[in-house]
Order: structure tokens, then C-alpha cells, then sequence
């Protein structure tokens, strides 16, 4: 609410108020996004609010005004009745008093027509102050309507405070069920994504176990060795590794997405359709489209070790390829605003990827 201001700085804030809740308002009713059109009518009630409150405050400031306006003139018009009214009781005196009765009355003929004379004189002082009380008289009623009217305008613009609170309330009701509706969707989708992502990591870990299997199968004994040959050791060192894309990093391992789906890796915001490469070494296991995940590669890098990448759109590999770091496996999706995925797993569980890049 408006603190102690005068009137016309409360008029010029309640139509500064007004007008900005009329652009508000045809900014709502251009708006097509429903959402949007609700926050726009809301700010447009919030105005109306606002100038409904700066009316309130002018109103106030000349009911005030006028109240002591209005007293003063009271204590002007009583100050200035006494004596005129004891002078024009002297003089309604003194004129109904009969010629005869003066002349029997002592004194003698020069003080009668003294006092004739005194009241030819007062005559026009009597008028003037009479004069003076009928124009006092006429600017407190004056006052008295304005009082009126300022009391009706306080009146008019607490009806619109009130109009304007009981409008916002509904459109905030409106807007909480509308966010109840939208929330018990998203929900669900949030559910459906989280289903997708434990999919694509059941599918990783499968990808996984047959490339272990595939390892193992390779580590059995083959022929018997010359004597002096001694193969080497299989190597279970990390593997090196680049990130697939250059882009911007939206959403870290272990972060909490819009869906509420904790993040298995990193995404990339991209340009459309970016390079996506090989972030490491491997064998090519999956490549096709996914879900909502656009179009996976899985990449197998051996020794339990695999990335998932996500988001492209055209693929430049199919499964049973060998890939090198840095061989383009295809591009990110033509859209408004793509986004990149990248998964790294060491025998079904998420690694940092931070860790391995350098």
C-alpha cells in the first residue's frame, strides 16, 4: 500500500498503474501460449491492484485536505459571526425602535440624528461583512460536496482493491490447478523417462556382458605356445578418452534433470547438426534409433568398458564396425536445440567422465 503521499503524485502513480495494466492486458489477450497469457493477466490484475491502491491514496489525501479546509473556515465563519451578528442585532434594534420613544428618551435632538446618522454609516459595513459570511458560507458547502466526492472516490476505489484482489486470487487458483494438471502429466512422463534410461542402461549392460563374453571367449587357450613365446597379459587399464562433441555442458553425472531422472553422464547443448566422434577406441554394438533417445551408439572399448551416446541423427557406422578416438560415428539432430548425450560404463556402472578426459 502507498504511504503518506500528497494527491496529485497518487493520481500520477494510479494512471501510470492503469495504463501499464491495459498493455498488460492486450499482451495477454495477444499471447498464445497459455501459460504465458495467465502470468500476463495476473501482472495486469497486480496493476490494477496497484492503481486502485494509488486511488485509495489520493482520495485519503483530499479527505484530509478538505477536513481541514473545512475547519478552518468553520473557525473563520464563527469568528467573524459574533460581531457581525451583535452589530446587526444593534441595528434591527435601533431601527424598530418607534421615532416618539427617541424623543422622549433625555438627550437631545443632535444625539438622534448622530445615532441616525451612526447607522446610515454602519448600513454598508453591515452589508460587507454580511457579504463576507455568504461567500464563507458558500465555500463550506463547497468544501462539504468535495468531502462528499472524495469519500465516494475512497468508496469506488476500495470496491476496485477488492475486485482486483478476488481477480487475482482466481486467476492464481486457475493457474495452481492448471500446474496440478500439468505436474500430474509430467509426473508421468518423468516416470516414462526413467523407465527409458534404466532401458538404455539394461541395454548397455547387455551390450557389456556379450563384449565380455566376447573377451573371455578370446582369452581361452588356443594352441599350445611355442616354446619361448610368452603372450601378453591382457590389459585392464582404462582406456583413453575425448569428449564426442563440442558444445556446451547442460546436465552433469548425478544431476537431477527438469523430469526428475538422475543424469547416468553429461549432455551437451550443440550446434544442429554438430560432428559427433568416437570418444574412444572400439567395437560398434548398437546403432539404430532408441526410444526418445533419438539415435544410440554404443560403443564397446573392451575390458568391461562401454559409451552410449545419444541425440544424433544420421549414423555413419553400423554394428560390428571398429572405430578409432576421434572417427566420426555421425551428427546431431537437425532441431531447434539439440542435445548430446554421453554414457560411460565400466562393467554396468556409471563413471565420471571427468576422470578419464585430459
Amino acid at each position: 500500500m502507498l504511504g503518506a503521499v500528497d494527491a496529485p503524485r497518487a493520481d500520477r502513480i494510479a494512471v501510470a498503474a492503469a495504463d501499464r495494466a491495459a498493455a498488460l492486458e492486450r499482451q495477454a489477450d495477444a499471447e498464445p501460449d497459455a501459460v504465458k497469457r495467465s502470468r500476463l493477466r495476473q501482472a495486469a490484475v497486480a496493476a490494477r491492484i496497484r492503481a486502485a491502491q494509488a486511488a485509495i491514496a489520493a482520495s485519503k489525501a483530499r479527505v484530509a485536505l478538505t477536513d481541514r479546509r473545512l475547519a478552518a473556515e468553520g473557525a473563520r465563519l464563527a469568528e467573524r459571526q459574533l460581531p457581525a451578528a451583535r452589530l446587526v442585532a444593534a441595528v434591527q434594534a435601533l431601527s424598530r425602535r418607534p421615532a416618539a420613544l427617541a424623543i422622549m428618551q433625555p438627550g437631545s435632538t443632535s444625539d438622534i440624528v448622530h445615532a441616525r446618522a451612526l447607522l446610515g454609516t454602519l448600513l454598508p459595513v453591515v452589508h460587507a461583512r454580511t457579504e463576507a459570511l455568504r461567500q464563507a458560507l458558500a465555500r463550506t458547502r463547497a468544501l462539504r460536496a468535495e468531502a462528499t466526492e472524495a469519500a465516494t472516490a475512497l468508496a469506488d476505489a476500495n470496491a476496485r482493491l477488492q475486485s482486483g484482489r478476488l481477480a487475482l486470487a482466481r486467476l492464481q487458483a486457475e493457474d495452481r490447478a492448471r500446474g496440478a494438471a500439468r505436474g500430474g502429466v509430467e509426473s508421468e512422463q518423468a516416470i516414462a523417462l526413467g523407465e527409458q534410461a534404466r532401458d538404455l542402461a539394461g541395454m548397455m549392460a547387455q551390450s557389456a556382458a556379450a563384449a565380455d563374453v566376447r573377451t573371455s571367449l578370446g582369452q581361452l587357450d588356443g594352441p599350445l605356445p611355442r616354446p619361448g613365446d610368452t603372450p601378453p597379459a591382457p590389459a585392464f587399464t582404462r582406456p583413453p578418452y575425448r569428449l564426442p562433441v563440442r558444445g556446451r555442458i547442460v546436465e552433469g553425472l548425478g544431476e537431477l534433470s527438469d523430469t526428475g531422472v538422475r543424469s547416468r553422464g553429461l549432455r551437451f547443448a550443440v550446434a544442429a547438426g554438430a560432428p559427433v566422434i568416437a570418444p574412444a577406441a572400439g567395437r560398434i554394438v548398437f546403432a539404430r534409433r532408441f526410444r526418445d533417445y533419438g539415435t544410440v551408439v554404443i560403443i564397446d572399448h573392451g575390458n568391461g568398458w562401454s559409451s552410449a551416446l545419444t541425440g544424433l541423427d544420421a549414423v555413419d557406422v553400423v554394428v560390428g564396425d571398429s572405430v578409432t578416438m576421434g572417427q566420426p560415428l555421425g551428427r546431431a539432430a537437425m532441431a531447434e536445440a539439440p542435445r548430446v548425450g554421453v554414457e560411460l560404463r565400466r562393467r554396468g556402472l556409471a563413471v565420471d567422465l571427468a576422470r578419464l578426459i585430459g
